[in-house]
């Protein structure tokens, strides 16, 4: 998907995306924010390569829009109480659970890592989704670098 086609699905967020890096023209990451939040409040992150387009989405905690997963609410959790739902609903489905390095569940199957985010005092969580897993041996490999810093 190239960066117009997913800023047309985010139409909701069309008014403020602001695109961070650019390669050759083309947006490498972009930020979409919701307007109805504070001006700092990146609803959803966008991460796009050259030969595959996007590649990577993660949905902020504080101020993304709610995504579920079977009825399972994905953002703005207590990390651990999503956890065992997340690992419960793997598990019912024969899907082998996973953990990446730096302890967040995943499952490379479903292309999603349960990341957290800094909401004031308290972490909440947040979901990394890998769109393209071609690029990379594990769905860990396809978590952009600079995700991991994200207030």
């Amino acid at each position: 998907m190239s960066h117009d086609k997913a800023a047309e699905a985010l139409s909701g967020f069309a008014a403020s995306v602001s695109v961070a890096h650019r390669d050759f023209g083309r947006p490498t990451k972009a930020e979409f924010r919701n307007a109805c939040v504070p001006a700092h409040g990146v609803a959803v992150t966008a991460y796009y390569a050259r030969s595959e387009g996007l590649f990577c989405v993660v949905v902020g905690a504080r101020y993304g829009p709610q995504v579920t997963l079977d009825g399972i609410r994905l953002i703005g959790r207590v990390p651990s109480r999503l956890e065992r739902q997340f690992l419960g609903y793997v598990l019912e489905r024969g899907i082998a659970p996973q953990y990446t390095p730096e302890g967040d569940p995943a499952s490379d199957d479903l292309g999603i890592v349960m990341r957290v985010q800094r909401a004031g005092d308290i972490v909440l969580s947040r979901p990394v989704f890998a769109v393209v897993r071609e690029r990379a041996n594990t769905l860990w490999d396809c978590v952009p670098y600079d995700e991991s810093g994200v207030r």
